[in-house]
C-alpha cells in the first residue's frame, strides 16, 4: 500500500534517518518505537507529505486516504463541539449534494442513449455505493458515539470548542479523523491527553479498525493490545519486527545476544588465523597454507554489531525525611471554581509511605486536588490538613508553561539550587540525559520528553517526603518510564500520582481515588482490579447479569416428577430475581422523572444564582440514566411475558 524507499533526512551535518526502507500493508497495525528525538514524528510527517526527505521517496496510490493526528496541532474556534466534529462528514455531504444534482438532471434529460447520460448513471451508482457504507448509521449518531467514547458528555456537545483545554480539543480532532474512516491512520501519541476509560475505548476501536495503522505511543499496554508489528528507529536505522511490543523486546534482546556471540566467535577465529599467518608467513613449507588463510580472511563476510544507544536515566530520589503518620487528610472536602463545583463531600486520607494514584476522566478534579494539596487553591468547603514536617516536591502537568522558555537547561536548575547541591547540578542533569552541549540548550527548543525530564530533575535539588506528580510520564519514552517507575517504587517517601498510564501504575500503587461525576471514591487494590470492577458496573454487564439463568439439566437418575419440581424451583427463583429488579427499576425511573420535573421548573424561570450549564448537565444525565433503566425494564417485562 505505502512503500518507503531509501529515505534519508539530514539537518546540516546531522543525519536523523539514514537510508531507511519499509512497507506498510493493508492489515498492518504498526507500533513505531524509539527514543525521544529518534525520528518517529518525522517519519509520519514524511508519509503525510508535510516534510520532504533529503533523499529517497515514498510510493503511495493516489486513492489512499491518510488520517494524521500530530502531537501538537492548531485547533478550530467558533463552532460547538458537535458542529466541529460534524465537519468530518463534509465529503459525504458534498456527495449527497452531487447526488441530488444528478437526480435533478436525470429527471430533465431525455437523451437516454447518449454517452453523457450513461456517464451520469455510472456516477450515480458510484455515489450510491459510497453513501451506502457511510449511511450505516446517521452521521450525528456516529459522531455522538465517538465523542462519548472519547469522554465527552451530552452536555458538552453544544459548548464552543474554545472553552475546552488543548487536551480536549485534541480529542475533537481525533474524533474527526476516526469518523472520516481513512485507509491509513497515523496517530502520534494519541493517549497523552486521554483518561483510562477513553484509552480503553480507543483500544477497542483500533483493534476493530480495518485499515492500516501506524502508532507512536509510550504506553506499553496500549501498544501490546493494538499492534501486530513493531518498527524500531535506532540511531537513524530501521529494525522491523512482525510482532507486538512486548514480543519485540524479547526478540530484540535475543537478536542482540546472538549477534554479539557470533561476532565474538568470529573475532576469535580471525585472531587465531592472523596469529597463524604471522607465525608462518616466512616459512617456505607453510606458504601455501598461509596464502590460503590470507585469501579466506579477504573473502570473509565480517559480522558487525548493530549500534545501540545505551544512554539511560539513572534516577534515584534522595532519602525522604520522616514526616507524621498522616501526610494529608481532607474531610467533607468541596472543590470549586467560579460557576462550577468540581467535586463535593470528599474524604481523603493518605498515610506516610503510601503510594496513591488519582484516576478518572479529565476535568473531574484530579489536578484540582493537587492544587489544593500544594496550597495553590483554597477548598470551597470542608477541612484540609497537611501532616507534620511534610515537604512536598511537585511535578506539574504543564511543564511547558512552568519552565522559562528563555532559560537554558543548566540555568533552570542553577537559579533555584542552593548550598552544596549547586556543585552537583551537572551530575544531576547527566542522570537525566543532559550531557555536554545539551545543558546549554534553551528550554524553548526542548522536546516534550526533554522538558518532562528537566522538570523531574528539579525534584532532585532537595529531599522531599511527599512527591506529588501530575502526569509525569507524558512524552517520556518507554525505557525512561520504566526507570522512573523503578525509582518511585524504591522511593521511601509518600507518593501521590496522577496518571492514565495503566502499565506505569501497575505494581507502583496499591490505593486509588477515583474522581467521577462530582464524587471521590477510594479503591484498594491494583489498577487492573479497578478496571475489572469498572467494567462489571457497566450497563451491558447489568443487563446480562439479570437475564434469566440457563436451566439446569436433570440428572439421569432423577424421576420425571423430581425433574419437574426442580424446574419449577429454578423458574420461581429466576422470576423472583427479575421481579425484584423490576420493582427497583420502577422506583429509580420515578425518582429520575421527579428530578427532571424539578429541573424543568427551575430552567423555565432561572434565578441569578442558578447554574444553567450545571442544571442542564444534570438533566441530560438523568434522562440518559432513565432511558437506560427504561430499556432494561422493558426487556425484563418481555422476559416474564414470554
Amino acid at each position: 500500500m505505502i512503500s518507503i524507499n531509501n529515505l534519508t533526512v539530514s539537518y546540516g551535518g546531522f543525519t536523523l534517518l539514514d537510508n531507511i526502507s519499509f512497507h506498510i500493508s493493508e492489515s498492518d497495525k504498526i507500533g513505531l518505537v524509539g527514543k525521544n528525538g529518534a525520528g518517529k514524528s518525522t517519519v509520519m510527517k514524511l508519509i503525510c507529505g508535510l516534510q520532504s526527505p533529503t533523499s529517497g521517496h515514498i510510493d503511495m496510490p493516489n486513492h489512499i486516504h491518510v488520517g494524521y493526528l500530530p502531537q501538537i496541532m492548531e485547533h478550530h474556534r467558533g463552532r460547538s463541539v458537535m458542529d466541529e466534529t460534524m465537519t468530518a462528514f463534509e465529503a459525504m455531504f458534498a456527495l449527497e449534494a452531487e447526488l441530488e444534482e444528478i437526480n435533478k438532471e436525470l429527471a430533465e434529460r431525455t437523451d437516454y442513449e447518449s454517452d453523457a447520460y450513461a456517464e451520469l448513471i455510472a456516477r450515480l451508482g458510484e455515489i450510491n455505493d459510497v453513501l451506502a457504507l457511510d449511511h450505516a448509521e446517521p452521521p450525528r449518531v456516529q459522531a455522538e458515539k465517538v465523542l462519548i467514547g472519547l469522554g465527552f458528555k451530552d452536555s458538552d456537545f453544544n459548548r464552543p470548542t474554545e472553552t475546552f483545554s488543548q487536551g480536549w480539543n485534541m480529542r475533537i480532532e481525533l474524533a474527526k479523523i476516526l469518523l472520516t474512516r481513512p485507509d491509513v491512520l497515523l496517530l502520534d501519541e494519541p493517549t497523552n491527553h486521554l483518561d483510562i476509560e477513553s484509552i480503553e475505548w480507543l483500544e477497542q476501536y483500533l483493534k476493530a479498525y480495518r485499515g492500516s495503522l501506524m502508532l507512536v505511543s509510550h504506553d506499553r499496554r496500549f501498544l501490546d493490545n493494538v499492534t501486530n508489528r513493531t518498527v524500531e528507529i535506532l540511531l537513524g536505522h530501521i529494525h522491523d519486527y512482525k510482532v507486538s511490543y512486548s514480543k519485540y523486546v524479547e526478540l530484540r534482546e535475543e537478536r542482540m545476544a546472538q549477534q554479539e556471540a557470533a561476532y565474538e566467535n568470529q573475532q576469535r577465529m580471525i585472531e587465531k588465523t592472523e596469529d597463524f599467518i604471522a607465525k608462518f608467513r616466512y616459512k617456505p613449507t607453510k606458504s601455501n597454507q598461509v596464502q590460503s588463510r590470507i585469501k579466506a580472511l579477504e573473502r570473509l563476510d565480517r559480522i558487525e554489531i548493530d549500534e545501540t544507544d545505551h544512554a539511560t536515566l539513572t534516577v534515584k530520589f534522595p532519602p525522604a525525611p520522616r514526616s507524621g503518620d498522616i501526610v494529608f487528610k481532607a474531610t467533607d472536602l468541596e472543590a470549586a471554581y467560579p460557576q462550577k463545583v468540581v467535586f463535593r463531600h470528599a474524604d481523603i486520607e493518605i498515610k506516610r509511605g503510601e503510594k496513591v494514584a488519582l484516576i478518572g476522566r479529565n476535568g473531574e478534579g484530579k489536578t484540582t486536588l493537587m492544587r489544593i494539596i500544594m496550597g495553590q487553591l483554597p477548598p470551597a468547603a470542608g477541612e484540609v490538613r497537611t501532616g507534620h514536617n511534610v515537604q512536598i516536591g511537585y511535578f506539574a502537568q504543564n511543564q511547558e508553561d512552568i519552565l522559562d522558555r528563555n532559560e537554558t537547561v543548566f540555568g533552570t536548575l542553577d537559579c533555584i539550587a542552593v548550598g552544596d547541591i549547586r556543585m552537583k547540578l551537572r551530575d544531576i542533569l547527566a542522570q537525566f540525559l543532559f550531557r555536554g552541549e545539551d545543558i546549554d540548550k534553551k528550554v524553548s527548543v526542548l522536546s516534550g520528553g526533554e522538558r518532562a525530564r528537566l522538570g523531574m530533575a528539579k525534584l532532585m535539588l532537595q529531599p522531599y517526603n511527599l512527591l506529588a506528580l501530575d502526569e509525569p510520564t507524558n512524552h517520556m519514552d518507554i525505557k525512561s518510564k520504566d526507570i522512573l517507575k523503578q525509582a518511585l517504587k524504591s522511593y521511601d517517601g509518600t507518593l501521590i500520582v496522577v496518571s492514565h498510564d495503566r502499565d506505569f501504575l501497575d505494581g507502583l500503587v496499591d490505593k486509588m481515588y477515583e474522581f467521577r461525576d462530582g464524587t471521590v471514591k477510594e479503591h484498594l487494590g491494583t489498577v487492573q482490579d479497578f478496571l475489572d470492577r469498572r467494567r462489571l458496573e457497566s450497563l451491558q454487564e447489568l443487563e446480562r447479569r439479570y437475564q434469566p439463568e440457563s436451566k439446569v439439566p436433570a440428572q439421569p437418575q432423577e424421576s420425571a416428577s423430581r425433574q419437574e419440581y426442580n424446574q419449577r424451583k429454578i423458574v420461581s427463583k429466576e422470576e423472583r430475581k427479575i421481579r425484584n429488579r423490576i420493582d427497583f427499576l420502577e422506583k429509580e425511573i420515578g425518582k429520575a422523572e421527579e428530578r427532571m420535573k424539578q429541573i424543568e421548573t427551575v430552567l423555565a424561570a432561572p434565578g441569578p444564582s442558578d447554574d444553567i450549564m450545571e442544571l442542564t448537565r444534570t438533566y441530560l444525565e438523568c434522562k440518559r440514566d432513565m432511558d437506560a433503566q427504561t430499556a432494561e425494564w422493558e426487556k425484563l417485562m418481555e422476559s416474564i411475558d414470554n
